[in-house]
Formats: C-alpha cells, sequence, structure tokens
C-alpha cells in the first residue's frame, strides 16, 4: 500500500454510543438493562413513525436506527418506547462538542453525536493521540456520565471506520503502517458511501471484502462505478485527502419522491408525505437543527409545478407541526393527478430553543 500517502496526519473520529437512548438510560436509571427505543409511540398514529436511536440491549432484536417503529415493536413488544427529547439531547450534544473543541487543532461535527478532530501538531505519534483519546472519553464520563467510542487513524475514512470498531465504549487506533491490514478483513459495507446497491455491484464481482477491493486496480472499478469507482479504491486503503473542517451552514433539509403512476387518490399522497417527513425530521434531529419553514412542492400530471409554505413565528423540531403543515398545505390539490411530491424545512437554527404550537401559524 502507498503508506507515504497516508503519513502525516493524525485523524481522531468520536462517535457517541446509542447517544438518544443512553441519555435517557442516564436519565432514568430504572430503564438500564432493559430495551430502549427512542423515536415514536407504536400505538400512536398506527405507528408510522421511525426509530432514531436504540440501546444494544434492544439491537439485540435487531432493531436498528430508521426501523418503522411498528417493526421495532413487532420485534421487541415488551421494550421502552419513548418519543425525541430534542432539548435535552441538543443541549447534551453541545456540550460533549465544547469539551472535544478544547483538543486538537481543528475541529468539525457531523452530527449530533459525531465529530472529527484533527491532533496532527496537538500531539507528536498515535501513541499519545491514544492517550488524548483516553482523556476525552474520560472527561465525557466524568461530566455527562455517557460513554463514547473513538477511532484514530491516518485519515478520516480510518478513524471513523475504527471508531465504530470496538463499541460500545471503545478505542481503537489505527496507525499508517497497520491501515491494510486493519481495512482488509472487514465487509465492504463499513465503507462510508457503499451502500446496498453498490455492495450487490460488488458481490456479482467476487468483492465482498475491503480487502477484495484492495487487490482490485482503480481501471477495473472505474468500468464499474465510474469516477466513483476510483474513490472506492483509494477509500478502501484509507487514502482520504478530505479536511477537518467546520461545515457551512445548512440551508435546509428537503426530500422528494415521484410516483411510478399520477396519482389522483389523496390517502396514496399523504402516505407518501409521511414518509418524507419521518425522513427530513430525522435528519433534522441527528444534526441538531430546529426549523421555522416547512415548504410542500407539488408536481402535476401537465409537469406544472407549484410550492407553498407556511412560517412559524418560532423554531420547532416537531414532527406533528411538519405534518399539520403539510396537509393543510396540500388540501388546496386535493383531487388533482399528482407525479412528484417534496417537502423542505428551511430556517434552520441550531440549538433549538423550545417547542411551537401549531397556532403560531404566521403566512409566509
Amino acid at each position: 500500500m502507498p503508506q507515504t500517502l497516508l503519513k502525516g496526519r493524525i485523524i481522531l473520529h468520536l462517535d457517541m454510543d446509542s447517544f438518544f437512548a443512553s441519555i435517557e438510560e442516564r436519565e432514568h436509571p430504572e430503564y438500564r438493562g432493559r430495551p430502549v427505543i427512542v423515536g415514536a409511540d407504536p400505538m400512536e398514529g398506527k405507528g408510522r413513525g421511525v426509530v432514531s436511536t436504540a440501546n444494544y440491549e434492544a439491537r439485540r432484536y435487531g432493531i436498528h436506527s430508521a426501523m418503522p417503529i411498528s417493526r421495532a415493536y413487532y420485534l421487541c413488544p415488551d421494550g421502552i418506547f419513548l418519543g425525541v427529547n430534542y432539548a435535552l439531547y441538543s443541549m447534551v450534544s453541545h456540550r460533549i462538542m465544547d469539551i472535544l473543541r478544547g483538543y486538537g487543532t481543528a475541529f468539525q461535527q457531523v452530527s449530533i453525536d459525531e465529530a472529527y478532530l484533527d491532533l496532527t501538531g496537538a500531539v507528536d505519534d498515535f501513541q499519545e493521540a491514544r492517550a488524548l483519546a483516553e482523556g476525552i472519553k474520560e472527561e465525557i464520563r466524568k461530566r455527562e456520565r455517557l460513554t463514547a467510542s473513538i477511532g484514530i487513524g491516518p485519515s478520516k475514512v480510518v478513524a471513523k471506520i475504527a471508531s465504530d470498531f470496538r463499541k460500545p465504549d471503545g478505542l481503537t487506533v489505527v496507525p499508517p503502517e497497520e491501515v491494510e491490514a486493519f481495512l482488509a478483513p472487514l465487509p465492504v459495507r463499513k465503507i462510508p458511501g457503499v451502500g446496498e446497491k453498490t455492495e450487490e455491484v460488488l458481490k456479482l464481482e467476487g468483492i465482498r471484502t475491503i480487502g477484495d477491493l484492495q487487490k482490485r486496480t482503480p481501471g477495473e472499478l472505474v468500468e464499474l462505478f465510474g469516477k466513483w469507482g476510483l474513490e472506492l479504491h483509494n477509500l478502501a486503503l484509507g487514502i482520504d485527502h478530505r479536511p477537518v473542517q467546520e461545515r457551512r451552514v445548512t440551508k435546509s433539509i428537503g426530500r422528494e419522491t415521484t410516483f411510478l403512476e399520477d396519482t389522483a387518490d389523496p390517502g396514496e399522497v399523504l402516505a407518501a408525505l409521511e414518509d418524507i417527513i419521518a425522513e427530513v425530521h430525522q435528519e433534522a434531529v441527528e444534526r441538531g437543527y430546529s426549523f421555522r419553514t416547512v415548504t410542500l412542492k407539488l408536481r402535476l400530471k401537465d409537469f406544472t409545478t407549484f410550492t407553498r409554505s407556511r412560517t412559524l413565528a418560532r423554531p420547532t423540531r416537531d414532527r406533528e407541526v411538519i405534518k399539520d403543515i403539510a396537509e393543510q398545505l396540500f388540501s388546496e390539490f386535493r383531487g388533482r393527478e399528482v407525479r412528484l411530491v417534496g417537502i423542505r424545512l428551511t430556517g434552520l437554527v441550531r440549538p433549538g430553543r423550545g417547542q411551537t404550537r401549531l397556532d403560531d401559524f404566521c403566512p409566509d
């Protein structure tokens, strides 16, 4: 492996362990040792919500984030199902991120419970980086009574994969000379960006592990995936030149879907909207955002496209608010044949400050 391309940087990735559920266990000691699923009440709304976080006891039942809450209830009806306490999780997240900002030469938060640190220049070698990581974990444990898993490597991709290697409460350090051997036995899905479809294509080519990828030439992978094939080859070798830096401010969070056939059935459109709302809401929560404006996008059978918006007096993170606004905005188009539907949240702020009631609506 071209180790010279990996030398020179020391990158740390921190991932809190089952963050939402762990906070709930901290606040409610009686939950400890029991399956805790945070996301929605499976008895409300016919269980159309999704799982935000499940603790490790719940994961033994096959429950994972983004799973429909109805499926989670089917797998574990005796679990503890909780709504999402946005204000509490955001407050804890900000305290943890403030701890991290005190270390390293650069900081980048990537979600409500994940962040990178560039330790290059802050420590002399990977041994010192391990000691520093142990100090970070101990400080979080003492101050927040929570555990974190940390990975350290010569690039962001290696650090991220390493942080997931020994969960929960893990610490995995991968110096440059060990990168290839560390990555080789892992399944290809461990590479960020490799999803189900990419995995299936790779399996057809006899590629199941990262080691299998390492043995292929860049040209072979480019033939399969175009430019992404070259990046995939580099990631399999742990090569990732992305810097650790604060992200630009997110201006919006949105999703849309196109129906296989145009539909005038309001129930079908509203069901699609509920799925979209669950996705945008989960992303907002995971990234620590509240929103003020909800925008509905509709494309009709003749390809005319409409957007309708509603703005709140104060920011909120309430999923039911998104749903109620979307239903009100859609009422104008009931009975018309719809080709595409979408939802976008704007007016994003971080952290949120309290909930908003439906009577706080004001026209855009």
